[in-house]
């Protein structure tokens, strides 16, 4: 992704902007919707991946927009600048609990449960570029954090 700031380019492929959500369990995030169905796809990979990867993440609760009221947010605002390689979203995560799949009990969050999302993150950076054999050579293996 190629943006251009007082002529100078600068290379992005991912912006996410994180947030603490006040009424919503576990984390999700909020996406861009594009005419171009093929992109619109290809957005939608790096929140599976972490729903793979995190237990607290929620694809289900996951949503792709683009509400008027959302305009100036950072997603909205560099998904329209951006060119159509580069991936905006906005994190949220809850301010008070998550729910595990397949049970129906809160489990509060913790500052151990929020690194360990970053954590989880992290980790489905290095899943996503795998995936797109973006990362040459071996390896080493990853301790799963979920």
């Amino acid at each position: 992704v190629v943006v251009v700031f007082s002529q100078q380019k600068i290379n992005l492929e991912f912006y996410i902007d994180i947030h603490a959500h006040s009424t919503m369990m576990n984390g999700f995030m909020y996406g861009n919707i594009f005419e171009d169905e093929e992109r619109f796809q290809r957005q939608a990979v790096f929140p599976k991946l972490l729903c793979q990867n995190a237990e607290d993440f929620s694809y289900s609760s996951t949503s792709f927009n683009r509400d008027a009221v959302k305009a100036g947010t950072g997603r909205r605002f560099l998904g329209g600048l951006l060119n159509d390689t580069s991936y905006c979203y906005t994190l949220e995560v809850s301010f008070y609990s998550y729910i595990v799949g397949g049970t129906a009990s809160a489990v509060p969050y913790t500052e151990e449960a929020y690194m360990k999302l970053g954590r989880n993150v992290a980790r489905t950076f290095l899943d996503y570029y795998r995936l797109n054999s973006l990362v040459e050579g071996p390896l080493a293996p990853t301790p799963k954090t979920r």
